[in-house]
């Protein structure tokens, strides 16, 4: 499995976090269960392949780092969503880029520009092209006003 399927995973985990009462971790469990996500891939071919403990231990901190700040990545998103209602953005769109802000807030091992690229890459799968600049807007906006230039 490649960091970019990882990512993807987490993104869908991401999705399914704001649709359900049940909290990261119990979710994360769930979704790693063998016999869970055998009947996932049977389903989808990015399930195909399960983890190995490095892509998993990415996956959990991605969406446990979202469920944890969870709220502050919303006011990001709302922050930079100019002349947008939060309500309006597609939770697909929002659980991008969580993803995105996340990895560039809190995991410095990871270029920004990789998180935006990659968020941008996802967004072009799930959302149509309007979502797609929408995203690369924001983040290009949060990276500029949020993180310190080294």
């Amino acid at each position: 499995m490649t960091r970019k399927n990882a990512r993807e995973i987490a993104v869908r985990i991401c999705f399914g976090l704001s649709a359900t009462n049940e909290d990261a971790e119990a979710l994360l469990d769930r979704v790693f269960d063998e016999e869970y996500y055998a009947s996932l891939a049977a389903e989808d071919e990015l399930y195909a392949e399960y983890p190995d403990d490095k892509q998993a231990e990415y996956i959990r901190r991605l969406v446990g780092g979202v469920g944890v700040h969870s709220a502050e990545l919303d006011e990001y998103v709302m922050k930079y969503a100019r002349g947008w209602q939060f309500a309006r953005i597609s939770r697909t769109a929002v659980a991008i880029m969580k993803i995105a802000m996340f990895e560039i807030l809190y995991m410095p091992e990871i270029p920004d520009g990789v998180a935006i690229n990659e968020a941008v890459e996802l967004a072009k799968k799930y959302d149509e092209q309007e979502t797609v600049s929408f995203i690369n807007g924001i983040l290009g906006s949060f990276v500029k006003s949020e993180t310190v230039a080294e």
